[in-house]
C-alpha cells in the first residue's frame, strides 16, 4: 500500500510516520501541502493518506474537495488539532474515512486504521 503523509510540519510528519504499524512503512511518501498531494495522487503514489487540515498553498479541506471532485480512490485519515464538530464534519461529508486527534498516538493510528478496514 502507496501511504502519503501529508503535513506542513515536518515534526508532525515524523510522529504519523512512527505511529504507522510496520506492515504500511514500506512505502511511504510526505507531502508539505494539498497541491504535493494532489501531484503523488496524479502520479499514482498514494492509495492511504494521512492529511493535515492546516497547511500553507492548499489545506485538506481543499485538498478533500480536489479529491472528491475527482472521485479519487483513496483512503483519507484526517490528523488534526481542530476537533471541533463542525470540522469533523465537514472532512466526513468530504470523503474522510476516519479522523485522529493531534498529538497522535501509535494507538490511535492503529484504531483508526482498524475502524475502516485497513489493517
Amino acid at each position: 500500500m502507496k501511504v502519503l503523509i501529508a503535513d506542513d510540519s515536518s515534526m508532525s510528519r515524523k510522529m504519523v510516520l512512527r505511529s504507522l504499524p510496520e506492515s504500511l512503512t514500506e512505502d511511504v511518501r510526505q507531502a508539505c501541502n494539498g497541491s504535493e498531494v494532489m501531484e503523488a495522487y496524479h502520479a499514482g503514489q498514494v492509495d492511504l493518506l494521512f492529511l493535515d487540515l492546516t497547511m500553507p498553498v492548499m489545506d485538506g479541506f481543499q485538498t478533500l474537495e480536489a479529491l472528491k471532485r475527482e472521485d479519487a480512490n483513496v483512503v483519507v485519515v484526517v490528523i488534526s488539532a481542530d476537533i471541533q464538530p463542525l470540522a469533523r464534519q465537514r472532512v466526513f461529508d468530504l470523503g474522510a474515512a476516519a479522523f485522529v486527534a493531534k498529538p497522535v498516538t501509535a494507538e490511535a493510528v492503529l484504531n483508526a486504521l482498524h475502524v475502516i478496514g485497513v489493517l
